[in-house]
């Protein structure tokens, strides 16, 4: 189960990005997998941490507009960016996107693992990343599939996802909406784990 917090979700972010040390360099594997053969264009990417997934659309030759809460992923995020050399082509925000969402329409929006255990109106944010979708372009939705056998537990199901979203299907084309398992490696470890995860790829017609 994941253990919430009452703490304010500013204060939650800061201290859980505070030390720099969750930053892998990789992004996101089902991003990689569904985005590669896009053609560039537009793209926000919200919750975005320490840049990992806006730093890879960017050497893509995506446009990013890259948001997080913290200022502590933030800044890290703006330093990955400069060393990858597409500091430029990435426009970091800090946003609490339970307040304040980015203007405009992209060709590609996503949200990767946007959980949290301090207070998040994810089914709300769900909701405006897909008003935020341009016509013609695409949706993506990564997190991890709740199970009983680890902390994920109480994470929403691939129909409570799709539920959130209530996408009319005369304007969506469903692209992947699955359950996705993946093997990986934690930092420092040598012994590969599986890890199931909700994703939800769908494009505005």
């Amino acid at each position: 189960m994941i253990t919430h917090t009452d703490d304010p979700p500013e204060q939650f972010w800061e201290q859980f990005y505070a030390d720099g040390a969750r930053w892998s360099g990789k992004p996101n594997r089902s991003l990689v997998d569904e985005v590669a053969a896009l053609a560039p264009g537009s793209a926000l990417d919200l919750g975005c941490g320490y840049g990992g997934d806006a730093i890879w659309l960017a050497q893509q030759g995506w446009r990013v507009t890259a948001v997080d809460i913290s200022a502590n992923a933030l800044e890290q995020a703006v330093a990955h960016a400069e060393e990858a050399g597409v500091a430029d082509a990435v426009d970091f925000q800090r946003r609490n996107l339970a307040e304040s969402f980015p203007p405009g329409r992209f060709d590609l929006v996503t949200a990767s693992f946007l959980h949290s255990p301090a207070e998040l109106p994810r089914e709300q944010i769900v909701r405006d990343a897909a008003a935020a979708v341009a016509p013609g372009g695409r949706l993506l939705i990564v997190g991890h599939a709740p199970s009983e056998s680890h902390r994920h537990a109480d994470l929403p199901t691939l129909d409570q996802v799709l539920g959130a979203l209530a996408l009319p299907a005369d304007e969506w084309e469903t692209i992947a909406a699955e359950l996705r398992e993946l093997r990986h490696t934690f930092r420092g470890e040598t012994e590969a784990h599986t890890r199931v995860d909700v994703v939800v790829h769908v494009r505005r017609r």
